[in-house]
């Protein structure tokens, strides 16, 4: 049985779909919910529901009864409490027999000497905890969410233009519905035990070059402003942003004017068998007219 974690957010509920896509049946796959009424989607359609809290050991241990391998999409708790939250789901793994961990870490050049290391260290520490838990992991980097753009880079694009202090940094944005096909392709094929891949765009881009791939797109000169900073964090709690979540995601653009993402590295032609989805066809989903 594959065992998803986190599987009413938004990469693991794609990843779902993307096992469902490649041939996997309803009943080999599990969901871990926090309790059951999350979980009543997917019974509907046949998939396992096991209640199960990162932060219950107990509960861990209970939902990875007869799983053979689990999908550990990183947490969305308070920051401070992730590490310990999946060193629990990989010590329950380990007890219960899991044979294969598979952990979405994150990409960047240096997580520990990252501008914003505080946001993403976790990572880190989980990644050398799953390597010395003696249970067969992989490791699945994940890049920024193209699904980001829309948020992060301004309101209503195509009339104020995209705002954000990212300044000539690049990303390799990948969709997630990607980065969840590249997840199911290592879930549900061979060798890729005690492996690290890079889930990312072949090519890293600038928001200067994302205006000029919408204005392409749309029939529309797109501009593209470098917000200030305390501006750019006003942008986002406008857009109902909360404020703590706002200052967060200032720190990413932050990061990406700094050159952070910029790792040159993908391994999802690799994984998948073909190259990934170009930046400018997903945008052409959201912005073509």
């Amino acid at each position: 049985m594959i065992l998803v974690t986190g599987a009413t957010g938004n990469l693991g509920g794609a990843t779902i779909n993307a096992l469902l896509k490649v041939g996997i049946a309803a009943k080999e796959i599990a969901a871990l919910v926090r309790n059951e009424e999350k979980g009543a989607a997917f019974k509907s359609n046949g998939i396992q529901v096991k209640v199960g809290d990162y932060d219950d050991f107990e509960s861990l241990i209970a939902a990875f009864e007869d799983v053979d391998k689990l999908l550990l999409i990183s947490s969305s708790s308070d920051i401070k409490h992730r590490f310990n939250q999946h060193k629990n789901v990989i010590d329950a793994a380990k007890k219960s027999g899991v044979s294969h961990i598979i952990y979405t870490g994150f990409d960047m050049k240096n997580l520990v000497q990252s501008t914003m290391a505080d946001d993403v260290i976790y990572h880190a520490y989980t990644a050398d905890y799953l390597k010395q838990a003696t249970v067969p992991y992989t490791l699945m980097n994940n890049t920024l969410y193209a699904d980001l753009i829309p948020i992060i880079a301004g309101e209503n694009i195509l009339d104020n233009g995209i705002s954000i202090p990212a300044g000539d940094g690049k990303v390799p944005f990948l969709p997630i519905s990607e980065m969840a096909d590249a997840l199911a392709g290592v879930v549900t094929t061979p060798g890729h035990e005690n492996q690290e891949y890079i889930i990312a765009a072949e090519t890293a881009i600038s928001f200067a070059e994302i205006a000029d791939i919408i204005s392409a797109l749309s029939g529309k000169k797109i501009a593209y402003h470098q917000a200030v900073l305390g501006v750019y964090i006003e942008q986002l709690v406008k857009q109902g942003i909360s404020e703590s979540d706002a200052a967060y995601m200032a720190r990413f653009a932050g990061a990406i004017a700094k050159g952070e993402f910029e790792t040159n590295k993908s391994d999802v032609e690799k994984i998948l068998g073909r190259p990934a989805l170009t930046l400018r066809d997903y945008l052409a989903k959201i912005y073509l007219k």
